[in-house]
């Protein structure tokens, strides 16, 4: 692993309604978008970035948003065409907890784990118009327990192999791959840039900008903490990625996902 290489994983699709997507701007009516991780294996070891939803969880809770995903679109499927198991992830980081990016991380007990400090505390303890978004506690027992949802663990889920190295500001993960912190769609949420040595670096907006538009716009999600903040995210994500010449990936954009390259392709 001594080139960097950039696997999206393709974790299905959901809908939500187009004033949700693109908030008090619209247009009105269904949007399917795509829910991927991002798999990074590096010289330093392999990095999984988000671990998309659970199939029972959305139908058991949010079945509104009327998911899409195959076998291979789960997280032990998508790691299984690339010929690995949930036990080679050395690493997972969490951009945020809401129930689309934190659905599969009951498969890495082993791995090391980190988040933004304030995550986990407001998974435990949501404001009233997050509850949904964070409804997904099967990530962390500590979580899980302060909202009264121990049915969510996975038999063996325990505070031991659940806890989160709590981390604020941007951060460098691996040499070439930074944390850039976004906050605003939720309270510690993370971008990603990573450098390689043969191509463009890469800035993941993840869910600081669903769409291209979102950000040409500065139109953010209606699921948010502080629109304030989500607004001054999306500059910086732009201004970084014109400062470093990065090529910008969206989180929940169709239309681009298309083009992406997912299963055995990669970016490196």
């Amino acid at each position: 692993m001594s080139d960097t290489k950039v696997y999206l994983l393709d974790g299905g699709s959901l809908v939500l309604d187009g004033y949700h997507v693109f908030w008090n701007r619209g247009p009105g009516g269904e949007v399917r978008f795509p829910v991927y991780s991002i798999l990074i294996e590096h010289a330093e070891g392999r990095f999984l970035i988000d671990t998309g939803y659970d199939y029972d969880h959305v139908m058991k809770v949010l079945p509104f948003e009327k998911p899409i995903q195959e076998k291979h679109q789960t997280i032990p499927g998508a790691l299984a065409l690339l010929g690995l198991e949930p036990k080679d992830i050395d690493v997972v980081v969490n951009s945020h907890f809401h129930f689309d990016h934190c659905g599969g991380n009951k498969y890495f007990p082993h791995a090391k784990k980190i988040c933004h400090r304030s995550e986990v505390p407001q998974a435990c303890n949501p404001q009233p118009f997050e509850h949904l978004g964070y409804s997904d506690l099967s990530f962390s027992a500590e979580a899980a327990e302060a909202r009264g949802a121990t049915a969510q663990l996975l038999e063996g889920t325990t505070r031991a192999n659940s806890t989160f190295e709590g981390i604020d500001g941007d951060v460098d993960l691996a040499k070439g791959v930074k944390l850039i912190s976004t906050p605003g769609h939720s309270i510690g949420h993370y971008s990603l840039l990573v450098e390689f040595p043969k191509r463009k670096p890469i800035m993941f907006t993840i869910d600081a900008a669903y769409t291209q538009k979102s950000l040409e716009t500065l139109c953010q999600a209606a699921f948010h903490i502080d629109p304030v903040a989500g607004v001054n995210s999306m500059r910086k994500v732009k201004k970084l990625a014109e400062d470093h010449g990065a090529e910008l990936m969206y989180s929940h954009d169709m239309e681009n996902f298309k083009t992406y390259r997912t299963g055995t392709q990669f970016y490196g």
